[in-house]
C-alpha cells in the first residue's frame, strides 16, 4: 500500500459513464476468480469489498496523525469507523518509522473495568492482542510486562522507557471506547494519557506519538454515573482533542468509483453518475445505506429487468428497505434509541410528522443525542432534519404504526378506485379523508387536530400507499422550504399541502406557495388540505380559479 491510494478506484470516469474499454483488462476477473461483494456488516477490505472512495477522510485522519494529534472519530453505527482504522494501521505498519498498536476493550469483561489494579494491567493486555500474529514476540513481551503492572502510575512509566528504547513513533487506536467509557478507571486512563501528551510537549515526558479513540460517542463530553443514585455529570479527560472536521457520509461522487468498479468488473455499461446521485438522494451518503442499496440490487432481492442497473432499480431497492416487513440491525438500533428515549422521541416526532422546526445546536442534549445516534442533522437553514429519507420513512411509518386509535375507522373509508391505471386519484383520497373527518371529528377534537392533523392524514394514506409509494416531506432547493406531504406513487409525485383556514389572504399565500413547490418539480397539478375550526365550516371541495397550476382544494 502506498499513500492509502490504493483504495482509490482505477477505474475512468468520463461524462457519467463507466469507461470499459480503457479498463477492464486491469479490474475484471479472470475465469472462476472470485469476485468482489458489497459488505455491510464489519470491516471492509479493499481487495474483498466494493467501496466508495474515502480517500478525502483517509487523508485527514493521516495528516492529523503526522502531525502527532490526539483526536477522536465519532460517528454512528456501521459508518465505517473499523474500516478506517485498519486502513490507517496498514497504512503505518507498512514503514519502518512507526509501530502501530490498534486495538479494542471490548470484550473484557466488566470486572477489569472495576478498579485501577485490575485495568491498568488488562491495558497491555489489550495491546498484546495487535501483535499475536504479526509479531508474537512483542505480543510475549508486553503479556510478561502487564504481570507487573498494577496502577497507572507504573504504567505510565513503562510506556515511557518502552517508547524510548524503541525509537520509533506508536501510534494507539482504541475501536469501540464506549464499551468502557461510562465509569471512572477509564475516565482515569484517559487522564493519565492526556496528562502525559501535556507533558510529553513540554519534553518533560515520552508518550504515544498519537492517540485515535474510536466510537459513537464523543469522549471529550462523557457523562458518567459514578456513585449508585448519583446524577450523572460531565467529564472532560480528553479536552486536548483535535477536531476531525470532516463527516464519514459519501458525497456522490465519492460513491461512483464503487458502483464504477462493480460495473467495470461485470462488464455492464451503467450510467455511474446517475445512479450514484439516486442513491445518495436517498441515503445522504449513509455508509451502511449505500452499500445496502447496492447490496439488495446485486443479490438479486428485487425484480430486475436487466443485469445492468437501472434508476428504477434503485427506486425499487428503496421500496424494498423501506418496506414493514423488513428491518437489519441498523434499522432496529434507530427504533430502540427512540423507544429508550422519550426526550428524544418527542422532538424527532414533532419534526417528522409535524414539521416543527428546532434549531440545530449540538449544545443541546436532545439534539447532541439525535446526532450521535445518526438521526437528526442540520439542513441548509440551520434547522434539524431526518439525516435521510430511508430512515424519515421508516420513523414516519414506526411512528404512524404506533397510533393505534381509530385505526379501523381509518380502513373503512379506503376504496380501490383510489388507484387507477396505475395512478393515485389524490383528490378522491382526500374527499374520503374529508368524510371520515365529518363523521368522526367534533369541535371539541380542534386542539387535537392542530396538533395531529398531519399525524391524523398520514396514518390514512400509509395503508392506500403501502406496497406502491411512500410518503415523505421535501425540500424546495431554491429556497430550502418544505412541502408538506409528497406522496410518490408508481413513480409518480404527488403534493398536498396542509394548512389551517385563517381567511382568505392566507389561502392565497398557501396556494402561491404550492405553484412555487409544483413549479420546482415540474408539475402541473397538486392539493390543499384546509383545517377549518369555525363553528359553521362547511365540508367542501374547491378548484382553485385565477391560478397557474390545476389546484384542487379540500376543507375539512
Amino acid at each position: 500500500m502506498n499513500g492509502g491510494k490504493f483504495f482509490i478506484s482505477e477505474i475512468r470516469i468520463i461524462s457519467g459513464q463507466v469507461n470499459l474499454r480503457n479498463s477492464q483488462n486491469s479490474l475484471i476477473k479472470q475465469k472462476g476468480e472470485k469476485m468482489k461483494r458489497f459488505n455491510v456488516t464489519g470491516l471492509c477490505i479493499p481487495e474483498k469489498h466494493y467501496m466508495c472512495d474515502v480517500s478525502a477522510k483517509f487523508a485527514r485522519c493521516k495528516e492529523l496523525i503526522d502531525d502527532g494529534l490526539y483526536f477522536a472519530i465519532n460517528y454512528p453505527r456501521q459508518h465505517g469507523k473499523t474500516t478506517m482504522q485498519f486502513l490507517l494501521q496498514e497504512e503505518y505498519n507498512s514503514t519502518d518509522d512507526y509501530l502501530v498498536i490498534s486495538t479494542s476493550f471490548e470484550g473484557q469483561g466488566d470486572i477489569l473495568f472495576e478498579k485501577e489494579e485490575t485495568f491498568a494491567p488488562m491495558v497491555l493486555g489489550s495491546f498484546a492482542k495487535s501483535f499475536y500474529l504479526s509479531n508474537p514476540e512483542l505480543a510475549d513481551y508486553l503479556e510478561e510486562a502487564a504481570e507487573s503492572i498494577v496502577n497507572f502510575k507504573q504504567l505510565s512509566i513503562w510506556i515511557r522507557k518502552w517508547i524510548r528504547s524503541l525509537n520509533k513513533k506508536v501510534i494507539l487506536l482504541i475501536d469501540e471506547v464506549d464499551k468502557a467509557s461510562n465509569n471512572q478507571v477509564f475516565v482515569s486512563f484517559l487522564a493519565m494519557l492526556r496528562d502525559k501528551y501535556l507533558d510529553a510537549g513540554k519534553k518533560q515526558d515520552l508518550t504515544f506519538h498519537s492517540v485515535v479513540l474510536i466510537g459513537v460517542h464523543d469522549v471529550k463530553s462523557l457523562k458518567l454515573k459514578l456513585r449508585p443514585n448519583e446524577e450523572k455529570k460531565l467529564n472532560s479527560p480528553w479536552n486536548i482533542s483535535e477536531n476531525l472536521n470532516i463527516e464519514f457520509a459519501f458525497t456522490a461522487k465519492e460513491i461512483e468509483p464503487m458502483i464504477a468498479d462493480y460495473a467495470n468488473e461485470h462488464n455492464y455499461n451503467m450510467d455511474i453518475s446517475a445512479l450514484s446521485t439516486k442513491i445518495f438522494y436517498y441515503t445522504s451518503g449513509n455508509p451502511f445505506l449505500v452499500s445496502m442499496f447496492c447490496k439488495v440490487i446485486d443479490e438479486g432481492l428485487i425484480e430486475r429487468n436487466n443485469e445492468s442497473w437501472s434508476l428504477d432499480d434503485i427506486e425499487q431497492a428503496y421500496l424494498y428497505l423501506v418496506d414493514g416487513g423488513y428491518t437489519t440491525t441498523n434499522f432496529d438500533d434507530v427504533n430502540k434509541n427512540l423507544e429508550n428515549d422519550e426526550e428524544l422521541f418527542n422532538v424527532v416526532q414533532n419534526i417528522a410528522i409535524q414539521g416543527e422546526d428546532y434549531k440545530y445546536n449540538i449544545d443541546d442534549p436532545i439534539i447532541a443525542r439525535g446526532k450521535t445516534f445518526g438521526i437528526l442533522c442540520k439542513n441548509k437553514k440551520g434547522q434539524c432534519d431526518i439525516t435521510n429519507k430511508v430512515y424519515e420513512f421508516r420513523i414516519f411509518d414506526y411512528m404512524l404504526s404506533k397510533q393505534r386509535t381509530r385505526e379501523a375507522q381509518l380502513n373503512l373509508y379506503a376504496s380501490r378506485e383510489f388507484k387507477k391505471d396505475g395512478e393515485l386519484n389524490v383528490v378522491m383520497v382526500l374527499e374520503a379523508f374529508q368524510r371520515f373527518m365529518c363523521e368522526h371529528h367534533s369541535s371539541k377534537d380542534n386542539k387535537f387536530l392542530e396538533k395531529n392533523g398531519r399525524l391524523l392524514l398520514m396514518s390514512f394514506l400509509r395503508p392506500i400507499v403501502n406496497g406502491h409509494g411512500y410518503m415523505f416531506k421535501e425540500n424546495v432547493t431554491s429556497e430550502d422550504r418544505k412541502m408538506d406531504l409528497v406522496i410518490t406513487f408508481n413513480n409518480k409525485r404527488y403534493v398536498i399541502e396542509l394548512k389551517i383556514w385563517y381567511g382568505e389572504k392566507y389561502l392565497e399565500d398557501g396556494v402561491e406557495q404550492l405553484c412555487e413547490y409544483l413549479d420546482s418539480y415540474n408539475l402541473d397539478s397538486g392539493s390543499m388540505l384546509i383545517y377549518n375550526f369555525n363553528k359553521n365550516k362547511k365540508y367542501e371541495t374547491k378548484n382553485i380559479e385565477n391560478c397557474r397550476k390545476n389546484i384542487t382544494a379540500v376543507f375539512v
